[in-house]
């Protein structure tokens, strides 16, 4: 289900009847946050967030996040899950939207798009900047990375941003930017093109 509330909380809400009450529940939502969903669930003190990073094969971990019902019994047996699924379980303290890895990757990405769409300097001109001043890996370019992601996923984010209302910002018109290569056709790896081509 797509990063939306409402058919989140229905989803929930219709599972709930059909599941045995031991049942924990576990969500990979990129954006919301486990306690917006709890009480749907039926049973708040077995659920919590097990976010997975992109490209789970090469980059393996998850991010645990509990809501303030989360039982310590769940979050334990989520780490043993994670690790029994050879993933590396990243225990977050409290409740964040975008978790570790989002919070700090969404802002690079909002720059980098921004840049581009206030006319600044071009998509590969932003990556080989970041690489060369970085060392990062060539293929590891923020618009390389928006490509990986998909480019749906990083307009809708950019879109629940209360300045993309403002046309002259630099959101809206990076919003815009995002949904002329999305209407294009071009998002991402998955299609065979997004800012790049492959």
């Amino acid at each position: 289900i797509n990063e939306n509330p409402a058919e989140k909380t229905a989803f929930y809400t219709e599972l709930a009847k059909h599941l045995p009450e031991r049942t924990v529940l576990l969500t990979d939502s990129s954006t919301m946050l486990p306690s917006m969903f709890a009480d749907a669930t039926g049973r708040p003190d077995r659920f919590m967030s097990f976010h997975f990073a992109n490209q789970i094969w090469r980059n393996n971990i998850t991010e645990l996040m509990r809501q303030d019902r989360t039982s310590d019994e769940t979050f334990e047996l989520a780490k043993q899950f994670a690790a029994a699924i050879g993933m590396i379980g990243l225990p977050l303290n409290k409740e964040q939207p975008g978790y570790i890895l989002n919070t700090l990757l969404i802002p690079w990405l909002k720059a980098a798009v921004g840049l581009v769409a206030n006319g600044v300097a071009d998509v590969e001109t932003v990556d080989k900047t970041w690489v060369l001043a970085t060392g990062a890996d060539p293929m590891q370019g923020p618009f390389r990375k928006l490509d990986r992601i998909g480019l749906p996923l990083a307009w809708k984010i950019m879109s629940m941003d209360p300045a993309a209302s403002d046309p002259d910002s630099t959101i809206a018109k990076s919003v815009a930017l995002l949904k002329e290569y999305i209407d294009a056709g071009k998002t991402g790896t998955a299609a065979g093109e997004g800012f790049y081509k492959y």
